[in-house]
């Protein structure tokens, strides 16, 4: 297979190169192919030595072919590459707005999904996303909204930390992908065919052979003149209704193979994949995928390449002659025949595999290019333990970090504090690196400390009139939903924002007091935020229940945060002087 250079290094120079290289095989190939036209029509008109040099020049031509083809998809290469460092750029500045969102993916009835912007405007989603393909793109989504399990994400880990080490491959994966990407990726129709066994008659066997031999004898009985020209056209129109026996089945295969794009794109990638080793368990299974009945896939579809390319262009100008002179089809659906039944067994998982390489580089990438330095630790107790911690779509040197330690003791932490002051983003935070945790990624934290937990959150509850939902009934049926699971059994870190917020003050108070009494006797844990300063007085009946609070400071006509947690409740609110600075004015003593 070509070796094809995915150093990022000096792409400018290198593109205006191959593109030089490019036009001068496209001039060389042009000459080769008029010098092939005209020995031909030297061949018949004059002598048929003159044919020597023609097949001559057309060997020089297919050889051109594929040097420019070379060329091309090194600088698709570089293309692809390029872009990539765009995409780098704005993901490290956090400017997502032009990256895919995945909003396809967004699901609010999913238990976490739709309140710690996994997918959308400014999404994690986008700072992760390297996957190339439609499938690819929906498994990496489905991982990112998988149920919590420390047994994976401790394997996903391990092959992540060998990823990072792997930048090359990664890179090289990602740019094929990128390079030779197609908007039709669905391979469902070649996959049916593959399992369609093919026959193969002892008719196809000798027709193979005998319609070269017949051609050729042709060929020179007339140019000796033994026989009459006209023989040939008795052999032409033969080879027309014989060829018909071969017609169906070959057109079928035109259909169905995959264009030459894709399967390029396949071949380099399954070869990078087959060529690099693995340590991780994870990583060695799927590689274990690649091979198709114990042979590489690579060497497969290069085969596959190679017959599409014939199969799919048996209607060219150039190809009808030689066919019908030849009958070159019974050849071509013979070995197109033996490829498919050698195949038919393993070759049909290798989208799909490739479709899980992308979202493992899509894992190795993040790291590289945005992860930060914090350290995992999975723990039996049922606890999480966050040291400063910080949200990964804030810029890194804008984002304030916080720490806190919930289960055991301080199994319910209630959260008040000022308007803007950092509540709800504080909420994201352990939420979203408790997600990076499970994919196996390393959290925007110093550490990270998780027990056997799943991840719950009500935080977004909006109205839907479509179905006639008020957000306080969409945010009672979500709080149903977890007390159902709470009262089953499950440890559950959960994530409750401004509970109850639908209702009147007293109403409020006396349903979270309900609430968080009920909550403290299952084994679930977690933090719920308020702007009812009443429900911290709890704490002083109910040991495992702490306040915490985010505090801001009026100065003249503005109002400071430190975004810092701090323990206690919050001592004073902001709302009115909000109000005063947006326009409301308030009466006197009011």
């Amino acid at each position: 297979m070509v070796e094809f250079d995915f150093d990022s290094k000096e792409l400018r120079l290198k593109l205006q190169s191959v593109r030089k290289k490019a036009v001068q095989l496209s001039t060389f190939r042009l000459g080769a192919f008029f010098g092939m036209l005209a020995f031909s029509i030297l061949g018949v008109a004059e002598h048929v030595l003159w044919l020597i040099p023609g097949v001559l020049l057309i060997w020089l031509f297919i050889f051109l072919i594929k040097k420019f083809n070379v060329a091309k998809h090194q600088e698709a290469i570089y293309l692809a590459i390029e872009e990539m460092e765009r995409r780098k750029a704005l993901c490290q500045s956090r400017e997502l707005a032009s990256l895919p969102d995945g909003l396809e993916f967004a699901d609010k009835a999913h238990p976490f999904s739709g309140d710690l912007d996994l997918f959308g405007s400014h999404s994690l989603f986008q700072l992760l996303n390297h996957t190339t393909s439609i499938g690819g793109k929906a498994k990496l989504a489905q991982l990112m909204k998988a149920e919590f399990s420390q047994e994976q994400a401790k394997k996903r880990e391990q092959a992540v930390e060998e990823l990072r080490g792997k930048p090359e491959f990664l890179r090289a994966l990602e740019s094929v992908g990128l390079a030779f990407g197609t908007e039709k990726e669905s391979f469902q129709s070649w996959k049916s065919w593959l399992a369609e066994p093919q026959k193969i008659s002892f008719l196809h066997q000798i027709l193979a052979v005998a319609g070269p031999l017949g051609g050729l004898t042709l060929l020179i009985l007339i140019s000796l003149g033994i026989i009459p020209q006209a023989i040939l056209g008795v052999w032409i129109l033969l080879g027309v209704l014989t060829l018909s026996l071969v017609f169906v089945p070959l057109k079928r295969a035109a259909e169905v193979i995959p264009l030459s794009a894709q399967v390029k794109s396949m071949a380099i990638r399954a070869e990078k994949i087959e060529s690099e080793n693995f340590q991780a368990e994870l990583l060695s299974q799927e590689k274990s995928k690649v091979y198709s009945s114990g042979h590489p896939a690579s060497a497969q579809l290069q085969d596959l390449d190679r017959l599409g390319l014939w199969v799919q262009n048996r209607l060219n100008l150039l190809y009808l002659p030689v066919n019908l002179l030849f009958w070159t089809d019974f050849a071509l659906f013979l070995t197109l025949a033996n490829w498919k039944n050698r195949v038919a067994d393993s070759l049909p998982q290798l989208p799909e595999s490739l479709e899980n390489w992308e979202v493992w580089v899509s894992l190795g990438s993040f790291e590289l290019e945005v992860g930060h330095a914090g350290k995992s630790h999975w723990t039996e107790a049922r606890i999480l333990d966050a040291k400063n911690a910080s949200h990964p779509l804030i810029l890194p040197g804008k984002a304030i970090g916080n720490s806190i330690q919930l289960g055991n003791q301080s199994q319910l932490a209630l959260l008040t504090g000022a308007n803007m002051s950092g509540k709800t983003t504080f909420m994201r935070t352990l939420g979203i690196n408790a997600v990076l945790v499970n994919l196996g990624l390393r959290p925007f934290a110093d550490e990270l400390t998780l027990g056997p937990i799943q991840l719950y959150t009500s935080m977004r509850n909006s109205d839907n009139l479509g179905e006639s939902v008020s957000s306080f009934y969409a945010e009672l049926y979500r709080i149903r939903t977890l007390i159902t699971r709470l009262e089953s059994g499950e440890a559950i870190f959960f994530l409750l924002d401004e509970i109850l917020k639908g209702t009147n003050t007293q109403d409020r108070i006396s349903g979270s007091e309900a609430l968080i009494r009920q909550m403290l006797h299952t084994q679930g844990f977690g933090i719920i935020s308020t702007h009812d300063i009443e429900l911290a007085e709890l704490a002083k009946k109910e040991s495992r229940l702490r306040n915490f609070s985010f505090h801001s400071e009026i100065q003249d006509q503005t109002i400071a945060f430190d975004y810092k947690l701090k323990d206690g409740p919050c001592p004073s609110f902001n709302a009115h002087k909000l109000m005063e600075l947006m326009g409301i004015r308030f009466e006197n003593g009011a």
